[in-house]
Parts: C-alpha cells; sequence; structure tokens
C-alpha cells in the first residue's frame, strides 16, 4: 500500500506548480517587460502545461470519488472524456516537453550557463526557484507516470501532435527575434543560419524521441505493475 495516496501526491505538486507561477510572475524582470513577456521562455511555457495538467488530473480524481456508485451513463461518459484529456496531456506535452526542459537546461548549464541561464539571472531568480523551475518537474511527471497508467495515442498521431508544438515553438521565438532583433535564448546569437536550422532540426527530434521514451516507459512500468499483480494472484501450489 502506497505510504501516501496518489490522489494526495496530485494536489500538493499541482500547489507547488501554483507557487512556483505566482513566485515567478512576481519577479520584477527586465525580460518580463519585453515582446513576448514570460511566455517567450519554454520554461514558463511548461510550468503552465504542468499546473494545467496536474489540474486535470485532480479534477479527474474528484470526478472519480463523485462518480463512484453512481449509474449515471452521462457522468460516466464525461469521466471518460476527462481521463481521454489527462493520457493525451500527459503523453504529448506533459512527459516529453517536461523532460526535454529539465535536460536541456542543465546539459547546457554543465556546459556554459551563460549560453541558457546568465550569471545576471541569480539576482532576480532565488536558487529554489530556479530548481522549482529546472528541475522537480522531472521527478514529479515520473511520479505520475509510475502511479497512474496512460493509454497513449497512436504513434503516429502522438508524434504529429508533439512535432506540431515543437515546431509552433520555434516558430515563435523566430517571430520574436524577427520583432525584437534579440534572441530568447543567448546561445542562439553563436551560430549561423544554417546551424540554427539543424539545431532546431534536431532539438524537434529529441523531442519526439522523449515522447516515444515516454511511451515506452508507461508500458514497461505497467506490464510489469500487471505481471506482478497476477503474480500476487496465483494460488500457491502445495
Amino acid at each position: 500500500m502506497a505510504l501516501v495516496p496518489c490522489q494526495v501526491l496530485r494536489v500538493a505538486i499541482l500547489l507547488s506548480y501554483f507557487s512556483i507561477l505566482c513566485n515567478y510572475k512576481a519577479i520584477d524582470m527586465p525580460a518580463h517587460q519585453t515582446y513576448g513577456g514570460s511566455w517567450k521562455f519554454l520554461t514558463f511555457i511548461n510550468l503552465v502545461i504542468q499546473a494545467v495538467f496536474f489540474g486535470i488530473c485532480v479534477l479527474t480524481d474528484l470526478s472519480s470519488l463523485l462518480t463512484k456508485g453512481n449509474d449515471s451513463q452521462e457522468q460516466e461518459r464525461q469521466l471518460r472524456k476527462l481521463i481521454s484529456l489527462r493520457d493525451w496531456m500527459m503523453a504529448v506535452l506533459a512527459f516529453p516537453i517536461g523532460v526535454f526542459v529539465v535536460t536541456m537546461f542543465w546539459s547546457l548549464y554543465i556546459y556554459d550557463r551563460e549560453l541558457v541561464y546568465p550569471k545576471l539571472l541569480d539576482n532576480f531568480i532565488p536558487p529554489w526557484l530556479n530548481h522549482g523551475m529546472h528541475t522537480t518537474v522531472l521527478p514529479f511527471i515520473l511520479i505520475e507516470m509510475r502511479t497512474t497508467h496512460h493509454d497513449y495515442p497512436s504513434k503516429t498521431y502522438g508524434l504529429i501532435a508533439v512535432s506540431v508544438f515543437s515546431v509552433g515553438y520555434i516558430l515563435w521565438i523566430c517571430w520574436i527575434y524577427h520583432i525584437t532583433g534579440v534572441w530568447v535564448y543567448p546561445l542562439l546569437d553563436y551560430l549561423g543560419s544554417g546551424a540554427k536550422i539543424v539545431f532546431f532540426a534536431i532539438v524537434t527530434i529529441i523531442i519526439d524521441v522523449l515522447y516515444l521514451l515516454g511511451e515506452l516507459l508507461n508500458n514497461s512500468i505497467w506490464d510489469t505493475h500487471k505481471c506482478m499483480e497476477e503474480g500476487k494472484e496465483k494460488p500457491k501450489l502445495d
């Protein structure tokens, strides 16, 4: 039996994201006042995705609790819609984008933090908030994957959906550069036009691979879990 019910964990994670978002938006940073505001940063977009996703998880838990023992077909239909939306968000957005933000940020940070998180930002963002944005996302999403099975869409549909998001964000930051003449991430200042195209293509491929990894992990965890449960149910032979 779990030490903490997964429903309680989801509420706690949702509240932590609300806290992180509120504290981040309260920071008076020059970048927040420029074109695109906070919405030009994938970190912020990912925080919103995670908060919305866990909000849907909590709503699904509440709906499931309220419909338990209820024979209303309409309520069951609405609950199935919520579960489908939750699973879609997990597969296409929450897992691949969340894992990408964590791994890409810390990889570049270790290599040269000025490429992604200039030291100047330490004057505005405290360490705990930085970890809330770029570290805890990973364990939170892995906890959700471990505690709840999610039905993934077909590979073709899922890859198309996550690729549309990736390309859409790339076009968004290119548009911001077109308007302001400044790249959202300092890293892009060091790349030529051809190198940028290659970089954007690699980023899209990495996110697609993370989508496939999420599906693989989900199936592996729950196939193993199912096997363990079936093993427990088998009667012992004398």
